[in-house]
């Protein structure tokens, strides 16, 4: 009895280690194939031109291509509900930007659970808002944006890249601190956004800096504040909203890089060093500076860490704005 029973519990310690051996395998040559890097947005938006800029040189570390896949729709949940529900083992990744954090407060049932069902990586870069308004619009400053609006309540439309998006809740926040009504134009992504602004078909885009600077600095749109708690560099002659008498106005998004949870801790720290590898690049660097965006590299439990706050916070305005989840 005592041999067969040394018999069972070295089988069972052996089954255990192939399973481990099985899992640790994959690991340990990671990654054996091309990673697939979700964007929950069309592309030309911010997030896609943070995606595109980093993407060739974690290839280059990793050694695997990283393929961007744009997947938008509703507010970037489409995408954010693939990546949640895709294998844990590190081929597929999410970028995020302020609407990963804002959905919580705007979607009553969301399908995914934005701290529970994901492994984070690394905030990669921290980037301000910006108003922008349309060059004829008869407005070149905040105070007179507000002037105006409270001159033709509900009359002035903004664009956003939909619901529950930066671009929406910043003007929400907006109206609300500033005592104006503008009515809402949500769209598929925040390229659709500013290429109807730049048209004319909407007066006011509330938008990451990245996506709104080469129109702004090529005369199509007209910046009239950024959103950061002090002026970017890339657009050192634009005013903060703070400056331009809006106090405590301050919106900036965190874009960070995610992935499934339980993705194991090597495949993330794999993940990580690849992109660390990609800010430090000076032509990314450069190309960061260029957009407005300020590079940052965090840690795996800072990433968490900012995350957990920033939707306490964006609750908490939402709440306070009057806007209820639907």
């Amino acid at each position: 009895m005592q041999i067969r029973k040394s018999i069972t519990v070295l089988s069972v310690c052996a089954l255990q280690g192939s399973a481990w051996l099985a899992h640790a395998q994959p690991t340990a040559d990671y990654p054996r194939k091309p990673v697939r890097l979700v964007v929950p947005f069309a592309p030309g938006g911010p997030v896609d031109i943070i995606a595109r800029s980093v993407a060739p040189k974690m290839s280059e570390s990793l050694g695997q291509q990283v393929v961007v896949d744009n997947r938008a729709g509703a507010g970037s949940t489409i995408g954010s509900e693939l990546v949640a529900k895709s294998p844990p083992d590190g081929y597929t990744l999410l970028m995020v930007s302020g609407s990963h954090v804002m959905n919580p407060a705007m979607v009553r049932k969301l399908p995914y659970d934005a701290l529970r069902d994901f492994s984070h990586i690394s905030v990669m870069a921290e980037v301000p808002s910006a108003i922008v308004v349309h060059p004829v619009l008869p407005v070149k400053n905040v105070k007179g944006l507000i002037a105006l609006a409270k001159s033709r309540p509900g009359e002035l439309n903004y664009s956003s890249p939909g619901r529950g998006t930066l671009g929406h809740l910043a003007a929400e926040l907006f109206g609300s601190m500033a005592g104006v009504k503008m009515t809402h134009v949500p769209y598929k992504g925040a390229g659709p956004a500013l290429v109807d602004l730049m048209a004319g078909h909407v007066q006011v885009l509330f938008a990451a800096l990245p996506g709104v600077v080469q129109q702004t600095r090529e005369g199509r749109v007209r910046m009239i504040a950024q959103t950061g708690k002090q002026r970017s560099s890339s657009m050192p002659d634009i005013p903060t909203a703070i400056e331009s008498g809006l106090a405590n106005f301050v919106v900036a998004s965190q874009f960070g890089l995610l992935a499934p949870a339980g993705t194991p801790r090597p495949v993330i720290d794999r993940v990580r060093t690849a992109l660390l590898d990609a800010l430090a690049d000076a032509s990314v660097g450069k190309r960061f500076s260029d957009l407005g965006a300020e590079r940052v590299g965090s840690t795996p439990e800072e990433h968490e860490a900012i995350t957990r706050s920033e939707v306490a916070r964006w609750i908490k305005v939402t709440q306070q704005a009057g806007i209820q989840p639907q």
